[in-house]
């Protein structure tokens, strides 16, 4: 289930986003026009259909805990819909259905990509600081989805949460001794053309954390100024990029790579590493490493509301993502480690999560992802202006030229 998921994020969004937009329900009578600047009630005058995009392979996480919100709660939302789309597409999209004055899609599920892009063009709904008051779990969150929730503005709100990468990831069969620092991996890229693997930042997330990682593995002069700051890590990305072959468009790609040797060596994410080879696309005796000097650069996923949504489904949703944040409901977010762990906020163990995510994580889970946690520091991503110049630039000066589609 989790790679169909992830593999349909490569699915072109135009046919999908038809989808959705076509088998939205009218609105409430009286509140067509989409406009948000009145009076959003606590529960919606009568049920609304609710059109949920996912952009970030969320549903994997989330869609059991919609599903029964919706099961429990006709009277706020009579039907869901839900359809998704690659990262890179999604400002396009819900920008011409803003320019059009028709919004169908109410709810969007976004990783920091999209989350940015949608702030930088002013696409998204202020949900904070107007309803915090509805959203009492969000007081609630791990100190590590905190600070991602203060990365998101005003707009997002963080539905799961898990520290990331980057991790390098191979198999013993064909790779005995990965290499454990910088210098070591450009030398064994270079002894090894063509075997090292990542998938372009703007689409995958393993790709993204990497590209962030490096700056704190390099020692470079500024973490969080790609443009006046990464001086090490775009030296070292050029020379990297030498030794790559092509750059895949997603991530579900390198997995497969791996598997059938055409990639020795790629990197990878606690859920990356966990949930392919739960699914059996990658061996389950696959390993990771991790590079000297790492830190975790930790990603989230957060729900947000297009401007131009009525306020009845602003209330819908409002509704929906407090029962979200519960940690009954947060302890879904296991699932067979996809985003490994998943929780975004306390007190959620693997012992509440549903038996088979606590069989998954059990026999595929590592024992020492605990140590590496605890171990080594976090570090939030870029804030959106900086991602969207990071992955600007790598598209112009690393990759954007040896990206192929899978």
């Amino acid at each position: 289930m989790g790679m169909t998921r992830r593999g349909a994020l490569l699915v072109t969004a135009s046919s999908l986003l038809v989808g959705a937009v076509g088998c939205g329900a009218p609105e409430t009578p009286g509140d067509t026009s989409g406009d948000t600047s009145g009076e959003v009630p606590q529960r919606p005058g009568r049920a609304v259909t609710l059109n949920v995009l996912d952009v970030a392979g969320n549903l994997q996480l989330t869609q059991g805990m919609i599903d029964e919100f919706v099961s429990k709660n006709p009277d706020v939302i009579s039907r869901v819909t839900y359809s998704k789309a690659p990262a890179p597409e999604l400002a396009g999209k819900i920008k011409a259905q803003q320019g059009a004055d028709r919004v169908d899609i109410g709810l969007v599920l976004t990783g920091v990509d999209g989350l940015a892009a949608g702030i930088e063009q002013g696409l998204w709904v202020d949900v904070l600081p107007a309803f915090s008051d509805r959203l009492g779990g969000m007081r609630n969150y791990l100190e590590p989805a905190a600070a991602m929730q203060k990365l998101a503005g005003n707009a997002g709100v963080t539905v799961t949460y898990y520290p990331s990468g980057p991790l390098l990831e191979y198999l013993p069969s064909r790779l005995a001794t990965p290499p454990t620092n910088a210098q070591a991996l450009l030398a064994w890229a270079k002894a090894n053309p063509k075997r090292f693997q990542y998938a372009r930042p703007a689409n995958s997330g393993p790709g993204r954390t990497f590209l962030m990682g490096l700056p704190y593995i390099l020692g470079d002069s500024n973490p969080k100024d790609p443009t006046a700051g990464w001086d090490k890590t775009w030296a070292f990305l050029k020379e990297l990029g030498q030794y790559v072959d092509y750059y895949p468009s997603g991530t579900t790609e390198t997995m497969k790579n791996l598997a059938n040797g055409t990639a020795h060596l790629i990197v990878s994410t606690t859920g990356w590493d966990i949930n392919p080879r739960v699914l059996g696309t990658v061996p389950k005796d696959a390993k990771i490493a991790t590079i000297d000097g790492f830190h975790w650069v930790t990603d989230a996923h957060y729900a947000v509301m297009p401007k131009g949504v009525s306020t009845d489904t602003q209330a819908a949703v409002l509704a929906l993502l407090a029962f979200m944040l519960t940690p009954e409901q947060q302890a879904k977010a296991y699932d067979e480690g996809y985003f490994y762990p998943g929780p975004a906020v306390k007190d959620v163990q693997l012992t509440s999560a549903p038996q088979k995510s606590q069989d998954a994580i059990r026999e595929f889970g590592r024992p020492e992802y605990d140590a590496l946690i605890s171990g080594n520091p976090t570090e939030v991503p870029l804030d959106a202006k900086s991602l969207v110049a990071a992955f600007s630039r790598w598209d112009r000066e690393i990759g954007g030229g040896k990206v192929k589609q899978g």
